[in-house]
């Protein structure tokens, strides 16, 4: 999921369908690109940077909740567990 394009959305007063609307696109099309099932166009990013004031690098950004396997992991990173 992309956490911050969510968390932008919803601090901007917008429902999934509002968004959907003001890009012109399908509610079932945005779902797709906040869920990070669709990487939408670079017209649409473009449009979400300038809706909702944060760097469309930002609001790609995929949260992964789950812990990164140990060998992934940095020595800092397994010295602090």
């Amino acid at each position: 999921m992309r956490k911050n394009l969510k968390e932008a959305r919803a601090a901007a007063g917008l429902t999934q369908q509002q968004m959907a609307d003001k890009l012109g696109l399908t509610l079932g099309h945005y779902q797709k690109i906040e869920y990070n099932k669709l990487n939408g166009s670079f017209e649409v990013w473009d449009a979400l940077e300038d809706m909702l004031g944060i760097h469309q690098r930002k609001l790609r950004e995929i949260s992964d909740s789950r812990p990164a396997p140990k060998e992934n992991q940095s020595e800092h990173q397994k010295n602090q567990q």
